[in-house]
């Protein structure tokens, strides 16, 4: 009964909207269901970006290579306006090729990888390993005058964890329930004093220099022998010194046992040869378009972003959605469809180091945000001063952009559309996802969703939005992380996506009315009259 009664509530409430007069073309979705289906490239064009180029880091060779094959597949498909856009980003890196071996107290290969954007060490080099837990600047005095010499072991070994749920999982009925609450914000009064701090890993890094010693070492964040890679340094004005590894956490957490010994002091042998690119150092946006037929310049957008860590081939963060996204793409040009309004679709750069890509999009084109008139803080880059700038400033082009629509949380089917707290958009949603119920797509959740493209499109109050998907294993074993490759996407899982993304992209295109906006964003005022801790 529970049920039914909702049923008719959801009727009732499609009926009473105005905003929904036009109805879903249902033979324009057998189309596009047929179509991604039953002829499906999602998956020859996710074996490309994994199998075939691999990780791409922003800036390295492999991702412009990435850059230019998407380019190119885009314009084998019949889009029009292909092109890279360029934003200021840094240094690319890559690695040759690396080695850890344990040769004291007993000779043993150890499982690691180079942490990102440090330095190669001059050939094999060979030290005492020293445990130095630093988390902060305020421990650099306790090892001062101690790591001469020393293969530096950074993070504080804990006693491990063994699973106790299934890494592998799908949402139930009652996890889709539960996700749909509406967040509350709350806002602390502005402060500025954290953005002034140097980031830990500059400080430690010329610390580690002072002192000097040979290498620093930190240990993987998850068990089960697997490793991430990932770090910072890639901008011109920062660049590190100190040759950087990551340990499987098994066996770096061996090597501080070992280290507490007294007859038994391991030492070890480390070998990092990385490149850095600093040709260009411009990263690109790789832009398409399907061109409207009216609507004087409206469009609309699908976007995930092309980047990875290096660890593995970047499958599941993000090819898979990138796939989807040139998917997409791919049906809609097969249909021949005609939109109302542009679709655009969009290949995001540098998101892995702070959604640079997508934010220098929405800073060209959409919206900016007035500089704050500290030159210190206004030479930071963007992504850490967008929040705290007021007032937003529309561009020209602001509301031209009707809709953006990302996929980024690994290669689990649609399983619905976070609405981002946009109650006029919901119950739209509502009747997009119906044709597409029988396939798992069914709930429109009000909650906001973070840390991935669409954020600062609703930053400036444009309506974007992220699609709620089955987390599969993403989280538990594959985001960031050295098994990342093509063996553990789902096609059935990303044709469907692809079908529902094409779907999407259609009825906003088409629609009579864009999608409800929400208000243009203003500084809010604190719920929390003190200010965060200087």
């Amino acid at each position: 009964m529970k049920r039914l009664l909702a049923a008719v509530s959801a009727i009732a409430i499609l009926a009473a909207s105005p905003v929904l007069a036009q109805e879903v073309d249902r033979v324009a979705m057998n189309g596009i269901i047929d179509q991604g289906l039953n002829h499906s490239e999602v998956m020859q064009t996710a074996a490309y970006l994994t199998d075939r180029i691999g990780g791409r880091m922003t800036n390295s060779p492999q991702m412009r290579q990435a850059e230019a094959w998407t380019a190119q597949q885009f314009r084998d498909m019949g889009l029009s306006n292909v092109r890279a856009d360029p934003f200021e980003f840094g240094r690319g890196w890559s690695v040759v090729r690396s080695s850890a071996r344990m040769t004291v107290p007993r000779a043993l290969d150890l499982r690691a990888i180079p942490i990102a954007w440090t330095p190669s060490t001059p050939g094999v080099i060979s030290g005492e390993v020293i445990v130095a837990p630093m988390s902060s600047a305020g421990d650099f005095g306790r090892w001062r005058g101690k790591l001469a010499g020393k293969i530096v072991l950074v993070s504080r070994p804990n006693a491990g964890s063994e699973p106790t749920t299934a890494p592998f999982r799908r949402l139930t009925d009652e996890d889709l329930s539960n996700g749909n609450t509406y967040n509350i914000p709350s806002h602390n009064a502005p402060s500025t004093g954290a953005l002034r701090e140097l980031e830990f890993a500059r400080q430690m890094d010329a610390f580690l220099q002072e002192e000097g010693a040979l290498a620093w070492v930190r240990m993987s964040q998850r068990d089960g022998g697997l490793l991430h890679g990932n770090g910072s340094g890639y901008r011109m004005d920062d660049q590190r010194l100190t040759p950087g590894m990551e340990l499987a956490a098994e066996d770096y957490r061996r090597l501080a046992r070992l280290a507490l010994t007294e007859d038994a002091k391991p030492t070890l042998e480390l070998m990092s040869e990385v490149q850095f690119h600093d040709e260009d150092v411009d990263a690109y946006n790789i832009l398409a378009d399907i061109p409207g037929t009216g609507r004087s310049g409206e469009y609309v957008m699908a976007g995930a972003h092309l980047d990875s860590w290096a660890a593995s081939d970047g499958a599941v963060d993000n090819a898979a959605g990138s796939a989807v996204v040139m998917e997409a793409a791919r049906i809609l040009r097969a249909l021949g469809v005609r939109p109302k309004r542009t679709i655009r679709f969009a290949l995001w750069s540098g998101e892995e180091q702070g959604i640079h890509g997508s934010l220098a999009y929405v800073d060209r084109y959409v919206a900016t945000r007035a500089p704050l008139g500290d030159a210190q803080l206004d030479g930071l880059p963007n992504n850490r001063t967008w929040r705290q700038r007021w007032p937003i400033q529309p561009r020209d082009g602001h509301g031209d952009l009707v809709a953006y629509f990302n996929l980024d949380n690994g290669s689990g089917k649609i399983r619905g559309i976070n609405a981002e707290g946009n109650v006029a958009a919901a119950p739209i949603f509502q009747q997009w996802l119906e044709p597409f119920n029988a396939m798992g797509a069914t709930t429109v959740s009000m909650r906001t969703s973070g840390s991935t493209d669409h954020v600062y499109m609703q930053t400036v109050g444009v309506p974007g939005f992220q699609f709620i998907q089955d987390p599969l294993d993403y989280g538990a074993r594959l985001h960031h992380t050295s098994i990342d490759s093509y063996d553990h996407m789902r096609a059935e899982d990303l044709r469907q996506a692809a079908v529902i993304m094409a779907a999407f992209l259609l009825n906003a295109a088409n629609s009579d009315e864009p999608l409800p906006r929400m208000p243009m964003p203003t500084q809010p005022t604190p719920t929390d009259p003190f200010p965060l801790q200087q």
